[in-house]
């Protein structure tokens, strides 16, 4: 980026000075090469043809203080260019610039709900009006210990070891943004290890579980329908839950004669479009065609009585598992994998973005065959 001072005579008779900040250039839709240029007018201004002496005095006063503005201008450009901490970035609050790389993620969809909870947590640990030059490896270590020994959940629970390596990692993306962008001179969450992510359990059904919770009667019919088709599928409550009929798709006969279902659906958690295939039992759990755009499970929705319900149905079945609905997700996974589906095709019916978050569903398995070799019981030989 190039910077200069310009003036531009006035239908007033006077000079007025600008900056031009030149950006290079660009070719538009007609071949054309056009420059590509901003500008920042200084309210200076210069008497075209000064008469008298104080005339030429203001206009020197003028134009040195034009001057002035440019040589901070282009120090800002140079402080960007080598990461150079800028004064006045530094005197910036802390917690407004993560407010603002917050809603960037709004834009974007990226993890905001991530960057909003962290933020609840910053607000009760961070000074209001702290900045970045009081930022020091400090402040983040005593976050990080915060984190780890007074943040509670709204239950008033410890945080989780994941929830935790989550917060942190938001709190470290902003620092590193700051850094980036010249609001820290130094990139300070370097020195500071973050939480190591730790391995969730994963609770599911096996295939005996969910046969009997299919066959024990649940106080709402819609809950069971919903989660044994969450089952069947391995489709989220959010999107079992916003599921219209115009995503459901009957689609005839295939090659064999077999009828074809499939649903065509946008993922709520990342936005990624699916075309899932789905069984005939699957499909017979939605009932009857409705208006294409009435939710299949039209009165669903989340709620603490739905999660009691759900308890109690599994209770009736003779489950003591903690079971939510998200529970139906891991059971499909397992399922498929247990009966012979590559991994590769359950992340892609998961909807998982990459295969390593497939795999803590093959570790189960490897689990249950670890188990099963101690199922036969033991001979007596001689």
């Amino acid at each position: 980026m190039k910077v200069h001072l310009r003036k531009k005579k006035l239908k007033s008779g006077k000079t007025s000075l600008y900056i031009e900040y030149y950006k290079g250039h660009t070719t538009n839709s007609k071949g054309k090469v056009v420059p590509l240029r901003d500008f920042e007018y200084l309210e200076l201004y210069l008497i075209t043809s000064p008469e008298t002496a104080a005339e030429q005095r203001k206009n020197k006063e003028q134009l040195e203080l034009a001057q002035q503005i440019l040589a901070i201008r282009k120090a800002e450009v140079y402080q960007g260019k080598f990461k150079i901490q800028n004064n006045h970035k530094g005197k910036v609050s802390f917690l407004d610039f993560y407010e603002q790389k917050k809603e960037e993620r709004y834009q974007t969809k990226g993890n905001y709900d991530n960057w909003d909870a962290a933020q609840k947590h910053l607000e009760r640990y961070c000074p209001k009006h702290m900045t970045f030059n009081e930022v020091d490896v400090e402040f983040i270590k005593g976050f990080k210990k915060y984190l780890d020994t007074v943040a509670v959940t709204k239950s008033q629970k410890k945080l989780s070891q994941n929830t935790k390596h989550t917060y942190f990692n938001k709190f470290k993306a902003c620092l590193n943004a700051a850094f980036d962008e010249g609001y820290l001179k130094e990139n300070l969450i370097k020195k500071v290890k973050g939480f190591s992510m730790g391995e969730s359990t994963r609770e599911y059904l096996t295939y005996d579980e969910l046969q009997r919770l299919s066959q024990t009667l649940c106080k709402i019919p819609l809950l069971k329908r919903a989660f044994i088709f969450s089952a069947l599928t391995g489709i989220r409550w959010s999107d079992v839950n916003k599921l219209k009929w115009s995503e459901v798709r009957d689609e005839g006969m295939d090659d064999s004669g077999n009828p074809t279902f499939r649903i065509v659906f946008q993922q709520k958690k990342t936005e990624g479009v699916e075309y899932l295939y789905i069984s005939q039992q699957a499909r017979d759990l939605l009932g009857e065609r409705k208006d294409s755009k009435q939710r299949v499970f039209k009165g669903l929705r989340y709620s603490a009585h739905m999660n009691l319900q759900l308890l109690r149905w599994c209770m009736a079945a003779g489950i003591t598992k903690h079971i939510t609905f998200h529970s139906a997700r891991h059971t499909n996974a397992v399922l498929l994998l247990e009966n012979g589906a590559d991994i590769y095709t359950v992340s892609k019916r998961l909807g998982h973005k990459e295969i390593r978050t497939t795999e803590i569903y093959a570790k189960i398995i490897d689990k249950k065959m670890k188990e099963a070799a101690y199922l036969v019981p033991n001979l007596n030989i001689e």
